[in-house]
């Protein structure tokens, strides 16, 4: 990977719907020559997708630390709330980090369920 693909990358990141030839005339290539490193980057896992980023109310950080090895219970609910966007088995203090936009009374549902099996931490993000 080479500085015109970090730029390329980095255009994509600000906005994932720029035209090839959007992103050509900012790196100074052609669309065609965005689109093959663009493909190259893809084939070789540098870009592993295209998403958008949502303007949640609510973002919440949570840890989970279990109680038990109960881990597939626990991942099999953290599938059943739409709420959670993103999750991960992490080493160090905690078990699992999740990031989820619940409102309050979804966030007690979830808490309410989930420690029966893991103890938790909740860090709520401050949005302007």
């Amino acid at each position: 990977m080479d500085q015109l693909d970090k730029k390329i990358i980095a255009l994509l990141q600000q906005n994932s719907r720029l035209t090839n030839k959007q992103l050509g005339e900012k790196v100074h290539l052609s669309g065609q020559a965005v689109g093959n490193r663009i493909i190259r980057l893809i084939e070789n896992n540098v870009i592993k997708n295209f998403t958008i980023n949502v303007n949640y109310e609510n973002t919440q950080y949570i840890r989970l630390f279990m109680n038990t090895p109960s881990f597939s219970i626990i991942e099999r609910i953290i599938t059943e709330f739409e709420e959670i966007s993103s999750y991960d088995k992490v080493s160090g203090s905690a078990c699992y980090i999740i990031i989820a936009h619940f409102t309050s009374e979804r966030l007690n549902t979830f808490i309410a369920i989930i420690s029966k099996w893991a103890r938790y931490s909740v860090e709520t993000a401050l949005h302007d």
